[in-house]
């Protein structure tokens, strides 16, 4: 399906004029269609968290393990990211879609009329299952749907917007629906959603999938499935009780082991799962390093404000969930202007200005204290910074998906979901612990912000260094 696409410029130029196409009313409801997935799925990742507290006392679940609550999707929607996005190219990316769809839907109505915590977490591990098969394959229809240019961009700005407001949403519905219906209440939600896109999908979706369709990968599948999956169970259980546990170094040191196997199955295979050449290109290389430290990062942040508002200030869940829920509203102004800005600068200096800025405003919040005034500095900060960081994840999006092939999108845009999944997952473990394990915990927030700026003030420098010779 094309769109009409007269003033497209490529965005292989590095300074293009803006030209943005009128949508047709089926490119809106295909869009409506992807973006919505996309929205549920982000969704997902934060309406159940202040749900937590009483999903434990209805279910029987003690505090070690309500983190399986989470821990049980991260790990299938994380760890099945790259499989699903290369079936999804072999063998139909509109029909994994549907799939994860539909088993997406049952799932989160399993969790929602759970009766014990086996059923419950078997429907937090189908719902991952079913977000690791729509996440990939929705963002490679997408990519093949829109061309390559100023449509693409703006659509990617749309479902980039979704993505954030999603994460943001679900902070706020979370706290409200579980004080009005109770914590069953975030996964009707989930169903809900689920029941309006599911029957739309199949009339306006296209099939798509590579022409040639060569053999699955299988070792390469194995590998780095099993890889991810390690990696993800480490960096997700180190979260709530540290990296000194065995279970969690061994996890570890097998995950980056398997994912070290990985690379080597990937050099000697005929038809890999993962092209290293592709790896190779600056854009896919350096574009999902700034996509990895632009999550991983405004996460933490998400993370150890939350902290610091509750614990230090004194701010209630509602309120804390209010201090976010700006953060959204500016998503929304970012993701207008995200693409007309990359239409203009180009993916890479906006990419680079986006970490920049991000990092100079999580620097700003070292200056949080005691007084109640620290709450405005913390919703400005995070406000400003989450324009900075949809420019991120939009520009990132972009860079790494400019100039690949269309049998190779999928691959493309599953390493752009993987880095969204894992930069989500190993933020938290690796800076937040620092906070929590602080015995000032005031002085923790300020350690964590500061390396959080730091890191990703280093990324933009990196990053601009990088792609210097890329016109993207």
């Amino acid at each position: 399906m094309a769109i009409d696409t007269t003033t497209q410029t490529s965005p292989a130029a590095d300074t293009a004029a803006p030209g943005i196409p009128r949508l047709s009313t089926r490119d809106k409801l295909v869009l409506f269609v992807l973006c919505a997935a996309q929205f549920m799925v982000a969704l997902d990742f934060s309406v159940l968290n202040v749900a937590l507290p009483d999903l434990g006392r209805d279910l029987g679940m003690n505090t070690s393990a309500l983190q399986w609550a989470v821990t049980a999707f991260a790990l299938p929607s994380g760890g099945f990211l790259l499989l699903f996005g290369r079936v999804g190219d072999l063998f139909g990316r509109r029909r994994l879609f549907l799939a994860g769809l539909a088993l997406f839907g049952a799932a989160s109505l399993l969790s929602t009329l759970a009766w014990d915590p086996a059923s419950f977490l078997t429907g937090r591990a189908l719902q991952g299952l079913g977000a690791a098969a729509i996440v990939p394959t929705g963002m490679s229809l997408l990519t093949t749907t829109f061309p390559e240019g100023p449509a693409r961009d703006r659509a990617l700005g749309i479902s980039g917007t979704l993505l954030s407001l999603g994460f943001t949403i679900g902070m706020v519905a979370g706290g409200t629906l579980t004080d009005s219906f109770g914590w069953r209440s975030t996964m009707a939600l989930l169903t809900l959603f689920a029941l309006i896109v599911l029957p739309l999908a199949p009339g306006l979706l296209p099939e798509s999938r590579t022409p040639d369709r060569p053999r699955l990968d299988v070792p390469g599948a194995v590998t780095v499935t099993t890889g991810l999956l390690s990696l993800i169970y480490a960096l997700s259980t180190a979260a709530d009780h540290g990296f000194g546990r065995a279970d969690v170094l061994a996890a570890l040191a097998a995950g980056l082991l398997l994912l070290a196997a990985f690379v080597l199955v990937e050099s000697r295979s005929a038809a890999p799962l993962v092209s290293l050449p592709m790896l190779r290109r600056r854009t896919v290389a350096w574009g999902n390093i700034g996509g990895l430290v632009t999550f991983s990062m405004m996460s933490t942040i998400v993370f150890v404000l939350t902290l610091y508002l509750q614990e230090i200030l004194g701010l209630s869940a509602f309120e804390t969930g209010l201090v976010f829920g700006f953060q959204g509203v500016l998503s929304v102004v970012a993701g207008t202007l995200a693409p007309k800005v990359i239409g203009r600068l180009g993916a890479r200096r906006t990419l680079v200005g986006s970490l920049a800025g991000q990092g100079a405003l999580t620097a700003s919040l070292l200056l949080l204290n005691t007084h109640v005034w620290s709450a405005w500095l913390a919703t400005a900060a995070v406000a400003l910074a989450s324009i900075c960081h949809l420019g991120a994840i939009i520009s990132y999006g972009v860079t790494v998906t400019s100039g690949v092939p269309d049998a190779e999108q999928g691959l493309a845009t599953g390493l752009v979901t993987s880095t969204q999944q894992v930069g989500i997952t190993v933020g938290i473990p690796l800076l937040g612990v620092l906070a929590t394990t602080s015995g000032d915990l005031l002085s923790g927030v300020h350690t964590v912000i500061a390396l959080d700026a730091a890191i990703v003030l280093g990324a933009a420098l990196l990053t601009g260094l990088g792609l210097r010779r890329s016109r993207v």
